[in-house]
């Protein structure tokens, strides 16, 4: 085994994490172990915005969506006609940053009983809706923007999240299975309950490292690769900005350390975080 594999192991023992899967990608090669016999598919919980990001990178680079538009511009007719009208101020972009008239952790599907929700849940989003005073909304990280952003791709490319994804993200990449939990109406729920093996988030990590690409493949355009990493879409600066990291309930996570040319990505049930083991590792071969 590769020797960080291996001292990754090493260090998952010594904590006695419950870490399922790890997987690296570096200078072209991906490296990947299972360490608990379970499904290979496993919910990555909130590392699923970082497929919404790409699904809104993917829309913007066809021409079929602008950050800068709002959520009722693009959903229209779909929304409640009694809704607060705060949410014609809300853009794609406020909703990729969390910037959103909710309280936090709003439609927290991993933790609250979803049929508080009822059947509608754009309703039941928009008609939550929480005013200020000067009608500013600093990031405040809800389920909920990440939900929108998922039927703002749909309303836009005419496809389901997932469908849209498996068309211009996991079918090119090569992707074996992937599924995504869906709303009681039968659309995705973006921010979370996306299954997906271990090795798609190294590929995943791997096309923001090289600008865009998958091996020969232009997935992303270089502009929203470098959009996302210089705004914090999801994939947020750590390790003193040598790291972009996005976690997931329960101990996932996905890593990339573009001055090294190395994602790293796990997946597990736990409270726990290797950042830094991974991160000193690191800095120990560059020693």
């Amino acid at each position: 085994m590769n020797r960080f594999l291996e001292a990754f192991r090493e260090e998952i023992e010594k904590r006695k994490a419950n870490v399922f899967a790890i997987a690296q990608y570096r200078s072209g090669s991906m490296e990947t172990r299972q360490l608990v016999q379970t499904s290979p598919c496993q919910n990555v919980y909130s590392v699923a915005k970082a497929y919404v990001v790409t699904a809104v990178g993917l829309a913007v680079d066809r021409g079929l969506l602008s950050t800068s538009e709002t959520v009722t511009q693009i959903l229209g007719e779909d929304c409640p006609q009694d809704y607060p009208r705060v949410w014609d101020r809300v853009t794609v972009e406020m909703l990729l940053l969390h910037q959103v008239p909710l309280p936090r952790n709003f439609l927290d599907i991993d933790v609250h009983d979803s049929r508080e929700f009822g059947q509608d849940y754009l309703s039941y989003i928009l008609k939550n809706a929480v005013e200020t005073e000067d009608g500013v909304y600093p990031p405040c990280y809800t389920d909920a923007a990440f939900y929108l952003l998922s039927r703002i791709v749909e309303k836009r490319t005419g496809m389901g999240l997932d469908d849209f994804l498996w068309k211009h993200l996991l079918y090119p990449t090569n992707c074996r299975e992937a599924a995504w939990s869906h709303c009681p109406q039968g659309h995705v729920i973006g921010a979370t309950g996306l299954y997906i093996r271990v090795e798609e988030l190294v590929k995943l990590g791997s096309i923001y490292l090289q600008g865009g690409l998958w091996e020969d493949t232009r997935i992303l355009s270089e502009n929203w690769v470098n959009t996302v990493l210089q705004k914090g879409y999801e994939l947020k600066p750590q390790a003193e900005g040598h790291a972009f990291c996005k976690g997931g309930m329960r101990g996932q996570m996905l890593m990339l350390l573009p001055e090294r040319d190395w994602v790293v990505a796990y997946q597990g049930c736990g409270d726990y975080h290797f950042v830094d083991f991974i991160t000193a590792y690191e800095e120990k071969l560059d020693g």
